[in-house]
């Protein structure tokens, strides 16, 4: 089930939306929150659960220099330098393995971000099934060529790059297998509406020639609505237990409760844009007799001439098609013909039969 997942997640055919269910750091450092949170997740229907893997120690520097301060501007700006915010924020690894094995038991899918090569050494001994690449590690290759070298299926954010940087992620990519997927992204928490730039999804569709998706730090669902018109088959999404107000991503973080009400919705999206077709499907083919067509209104005798007085295009759509009118105006009746009879080829005297009677 798990692989069968991800290659969904990595396929270029058009497929029903893949809800991501990112965990963060929303367990308040608290271990059965995190094994809550996991239960909650499988139970409200999460397609696959995501963790972030590293420690204060592999992602920054314990030190307390300008350039080491949180950004004022941020929603973390109570801590003072990354050290510590990091210190909150992180997942300690033993818990990871055993959210892992948690979710093996329930055969939910689930994955990881890993923020070093020692982080994916970690998820290789608890068979991380695959990896996501967080956006400000779009730029330390040696981590994507250690990714990239497991054969693992890889899912790449956007959110901090440049066109060119995800050119040179996808040629490293590509150098190793092609199971990956990209993810339209933008790095602000929570990210504004009018920052995010969806349209920016089938282009990168048809730039890269894979999937692509969207991952959502703004608030409620209409991005990630627009985002599944715009053709996403894969959303992210932070949630959190709905009770927690403390854990460092609440803020732009769904309630879990309203998970299965998201995922609907998606999934309605994703139905109603379907595909590029004329057809008429088979709901609205009783409506194809609301269609106008020829039909006699006035008396005619037989040899009597068709005029716009005597025959009308109305609805139901049983007689010739309107177009036909020009051909038969001025022509004679072949037989009698009385009010309400539908116009055929056979009323017709010298008719063009090689005319598409069906051609409505």
């Amino acid at each position: 089930m798990t692989n069968k997942i991800f290659e969904t997640v990595t396929s270029t055919k058009s497929t029903s939306p893949v809800i991501i269910v990112e965990m963060s750091g929303n367990h308040g450092n608290d271990f059965e929150v995190a094994r809550t949170f996991v239960e909650q997740a499988i139970t409200a229907g999460a397609d696959i659960i995501k963790f972030q893997v590293y420690t204060p120690d592999t992602i920054t520097l314990n030190a307390k220099g300008k350039d080491f301060q949180v950004h004022k501007d941020t929603i973390w700006n109570e801590h003072k330098t990354l050290y510590e915010l990091y210190s909150i924020a992180h997942t300690p690894w033993d818990w990871i393995a055993a959210i892992a094995k948690q979710c093996d038991e329930a055969k939910q899918p689930w994955f990881a971000s890993p923020f070093d090569a020692t982080a994916v050494d970690f998820l290789e001994s608890i068979n991380c099934p695959a990896y996501k690449l967080a956006s400000p590690e779009i730029n330390d290759i040696n981590l994507i060529e250690v990714m990239a070298k497991t054969g693992k299926p890889i899912i790449l954010s956007t959110g901090l790059a440049t066109q060119n940087e995800i050119d040179d992620v996808m040629a490293i990519l590509k150098k190793h297998h092609n199971k990956f997927a990209i993810l339209k992204c933008t790095s602000a928490y929570p990210a504004p509406l009018g920052d995010l730039n969806l349209n920016t999804i089938p282009y990168l569709r048809e730039r890269y020639e894979c999937a692509v998706g969207y991952s959502d730090h703004s608030e409620g669902d209409i991005a990630a609505i627009t985002a599944v018109a715009l053709g996403a088959s894969v959303i992210e999404k932070h949630f959190k237990l709905d009770d927690d107000d403390i854990s460092v991503d609440t803020e732009f973080s769904m309630n879990i409760s309203n998970l299965p009400k998201f995922k609907k919705k998606l999934l309605d999206v994703h139905d109603a844009t379907g595909e590029v077709s004329f057809k008429v499907p088979p709901s609205a083919q009783p409506s194809l007799s609301g269609r106008r067509s020829l039909y006699v209104s006035k008396v005619i005798k037989s040899g009597g001439l068709f005029s716009t007085d005597n025959i009308k295009s109305v609805r139901p759509a049983f007689g010739l098609a309107p177009k036909f009118l020009p051909n038969i105006l001025g022509k004679r009746a072949a037989i009698d013909l009385q009010p309400g009879d539908r116009l055929t080829l056979e009323a017709i005297e010298d008719f063009d039969t090689s005319l598409d009677e069906n051609n409505q």
